[in-house]
């Protein structure tokens, strides 16, 4: 059985988006059985928050050279290609 998995969640404030942003990878990633822990910052303090993460989901662009695999994306707040999101989320985090 896999580990529980960790995901920075990144947005510009670490507040709104970023709350909902981890609430529905929590949601989701539980349904396909994978356990996640998700914590949240501001665009600003990423570098300072990464270091225990497995998988970095962002709503703004983040620093280039994070040494962790970074997802930033819109998918979240429209709609628009958020299932195949997931599932690069699903098959990230079970490499990792």
């Amino acid at each position: 059985m896999m580990g529980k998995k960790k995901v920075l969640v990144v947005c510009g404030t670490g507040i709104a988006t970023s709350t909902l942003v981890a609430l529905a990878i929590k949601t989701e990633m539980a349904a396909r059985g994978i356990e996640v822990e998700t914590s949240q910052c501001k665009v600003s303090e990423v570098e300072a928050h990464c270091a225990d993460a497995d998988l970095i989901v962002s709503t703004t662009q983040v620093p280039a050279k994070l040494d962790k695999p970074v997802i930033v994306t819109l998918a979240f707040l429209t709609g628009i290609g958020k299932a195949g999101l997931l599932t690069k989320i699903e098959a990230l985090l079970r490499e990792v």
